[in-house]
């Protein structure tokens, strides 16, 4: 018997619309499917956020198997507001639609168009980085979900049907991997790390390094957390982090954060494993105001370990998690503090 063609994905055009919302009216029921009309203005006004799973024919064409559909929106949640008008240039994207046809479900096309979409995402319009991708969904999708590295948020505000909503939060990163191993893939142009870390024209927060405490940790900690909110050390930048009072000043082992060869303006972190003191932050990535996660590394002195960054000007690395773990670590002298 002769295989299937592969799955790929691509954009969905406009002339695939009418069968894309098809697909939205059996797998939604009537009070929660949206229109036709609604499916061309998110395509008209999001093209590059209308993306499918398709099949190719024989001969020529391909055959849709499911989409996802989104528009973009600034706001951090959803709402019936941010949901129903399209603001270009905006860094939340809203997901409203995951369908795959009937005929093609349980075949685990849905997770890897949604995985596919994620990548999609985070190699889209340089220059601009999309921050997060929101959803809503009901209760019995959320493993669904969670396996496509969504995060749950809580009940949503959003009334749509007779069914109650909850919000999901997937955050979308674009910060590099200086562990990488060499690829045949397109690389990003050389001194990239140092230009992250060039100066900004924006205004600056007033805030301090740790160096320029007369006494280190001391002047920046009450009852063993951190006094000061948490900003991005960038000059020009110092977006907040983290709140005071969210993390635990904690003693551990220094671990190695960029290539031995690399030069950094953040502080030098002492050779591992020598004790140094970090800002123990958890359990989830949502106690953070604005973080960014790399790729897990390939190298390094933890297995899976991803680097953390300011969200907004991706300046790091700050700090690490390992891959899944509930902990996340800022190092003390590579945040800067609010006084």
């Amino acid at each position: 018997m002769a295989s299937l063609p592969a799955v790929y994905y691509d954009l969905v055009k406009a002339d695939e619309l009418e069968y894309a919302h098809q697909i939205e009216t059996a797998g939604y029921p009537a009070d929660e499917a949206a229109s036709l009309d609604a499916f061309r203005y998110r395509q008209k006004n999001a093209p590059d956020l209308f993306y499918g799973a398709f099949l190719p024919k024989q001969g020529e064409g391909r055959t849709l198997l499911g989409y996802v559909c989104s528009t973009l929106s600034p706001s951090a949640t959803l709402t019936h507001e941010s949901m129903s008008t399209h603001v270009p240039s905006s860094s939340s994207v809203c997901i409203h639609s995951v369908c795959v046809s009937p005929s093609h479900r349980k075949q685990g096309i849905a997770t890897n168009l949604l995985r596919a979409y994620i990548s999609h995402l985070e190699q889209l319009a340089p220059g601009h980085r999309y921050e997060k991708a929101l959803l809503i969904t009901h209760e019995d999708l959320r493993g669904f979900y969670e396996n496509a590295g969504f995060e749950w948020i809580g009940k949503s505000s959003v009334v749509h049907g007779s069914k109650p909503w909850y919000e999901m939060r997937r955050v979308l990163f674009r910060f590099e991997d200086p562990w990488a191993p060499p690829s045949t893939s397109p690389q990003l142009p050389a001194g990239l790390w140092e230009a992250l870390q060039a100066s900004s024209t924006r205004p600056k927060r007033t805030s301090k390094l740790l160096c320029s405490f007369t006494n280190g940790v001391e002047e920046v900690t009450s009852g063993g957390t951190n006094k000061h909110d948490l900003l991005c050390p960038r000059d020009g930048c110092g977006s907040i982090i983290l709140k005071a009072d969210s993390a635990t000043l904690t003693e551990r082992p220094s671990v190695q954060l960029e290539p031995p060869e690399f030069t950094t303006s953040l502080a030098a972190l002492p050779e591992p494993p020598t004790p140094t003191h970090w800002w123990l932050v958890g359990p989830s990535p949502m106690a953070f105001e604005n973080i960014g996660f790399s790729k897990p590394l390939v190298g390094g002195t933890h297995p899976n370990m991803k680097l953390l960054a300011c969200a907004e000007c991706d300046f790091g690395p700050l700090g690490w998690c390992e891959q899944g773990g509930t902990e996340f670590w800022l190092h003390v002298g590579r945040v800067g503090y609010r006084v």
